[in-house]
C-alpha cells in the first residue's frame, strides 16, 4: 500500500511540471520579430538637444573638442580635404556606422525579415541591417559593417532611460532596457564630419531604449558607445534622442556629402 502511495505522488509531481523545456510538445521558439519586446518600426525624425557645432554644421578643420583621440589620430584628423575624399569616391566617410545616428535627419525602420531589423536613413541613404541570428556575415569591411543585435529585458521598470553620466558600464542608471547591436568589420570613417577618424578596429556597441511620454509621444534613445584601439585613448560614448513620426511625411533621401 505505501509503495502504490509513493509511485502515484511521485507521478503526481512530474505531471505538475509540465512538459519539458525544450522537449517533445514545447512550443517551437518565437522569432525575434515574435519575441520584441517593444516596437521600433516606423518612421522617426532626430531631435538635436545638444552638440549643435558638430551635428548641424561641418566643424572647423581640427575642431576635435570632446573626442579621446590619440596622437596618431589627431595628426590624421589635421589632414582632413573633402576635395581628396570626393576625388575618391568616399563622401560616405562619416555616414558610417560609428557616426550615422549622429547625423541630422530621419530613419525608417522595418523588419527585412523575422531575423533582421532594418534601419534606413534619408540622410546619405545609408541602410543599415540588424541581426539577430548573424550566422552569415559579410566578409568584406563596409560603411555599415556586421550588426549582431539581441533584445534586452526590462531591469527596473519602463520609462526613458536616466541622465547617464557613464563609465565603464554605459548601461548603469537605465531604468528601461530594449535592444542591443554590435557593430564590427567597419570600413575607415569619421566620427564627425569634419574627419575625426575612427579605424578599421573599431567595435560600436549601441544600446536602444524606447519610451512613451504621458501625452502620447513615443521616443527612443540611442546610447551610442565606439571603441577603437588605434585612434581613441577610451571609449567615446554619444546619446541621441528620436521621435516618433505619423507616417513618411518630411522623409528626404539625399546623397552623402562630404562638406
Amino acid at each position: 500500500m505505501l509503495l502504490a502511495f509513493l509511485l502515484v505522488l511521485s507521478l503526481g509531481r512530474v505531471d505538475a511540471q509540465g512538459p519539458p523545456v525544450g522537449g517533445r510538445g514545447a512550443p517551437p521558439p518565437k522569432s525575434p520579430r515574435e519575441a520584441a519586446p517593444v516596437d521600433f518600426t516606423g518612421y522617426w525624425v532626430s531631435v538635436v538637444t545638444e552638440d549643435w557645432r558638430w551635428r548641424m554644421v561641418t566643424p572647423a578643420k581640427g575642431d576635435f573638442a570632446g573626442v579621446p583621440l590619440t596622437p596618431a589620430a589627431r595628426k590624421l584628423g589635421l589632414g582632413w580635404d573633402p576635395v581628396k575624399d570626393e576625388a575618391a569616391k568616399e563622401q560616405c566617410k562619416a555616414y558610417g556606422a560609428a557616426a550615422i545616428m549622429r547625423v541630422p535627419g530621419r530613419l525608417h525602420i522595418t523588419w527585412q525579415d523575422d531575423d533582421t531589423l532594418k534601419i534606413e536613413t534619408d540622410a546619405g541613404t545609408q541602410t543599415r541591417l540588424l541581426r539577430f541570428r548573424n550566422d552569415k556575415p559579410e566578409p568584406r569591411p563596409s560603411w555599415q559593417g556586421n550588426s549582431t543585435a539581441q533584445w534586452e529585458g526590462i531591469v527596473r521598470g519602463t520609462g526613458s532611460p536616466d541622465f547617464l553620466p557613464i563609465a565603464l558600464n554605459p548601461r548603469e542608471g537605465t531604468r528601461g532596457k530594449s535592444l542591443e547591436v554590435v557593430t564590427t568589420n567597419l570600413r575607415p570613417g569619421y566620427l564627425r564630419k569634419n574627419g575625426v577618424p575612427y579605424s578599421a578596429r573599431t567595435t560600436v556597441r549601441e544600446f536602444y531604449d524606447l519610451s512613451t511620454e504621458p501625452n502620447g509621444d513615443v521616443w527612443f534613445t540611442v546610447t551610442t558607445v565606439v571603441e577603437d584601439p588605434e585612434y581613441l585613448t577610451e571609449p567615446f560614448v554619444t546619446s541621441t534622442n528620436f521621435k516618433k513620426q505619423a507616417d513618411g511625411t518630411g522623409w528626404n533621401p539625399r546623397p552623402c556629402t562630404a562638406r
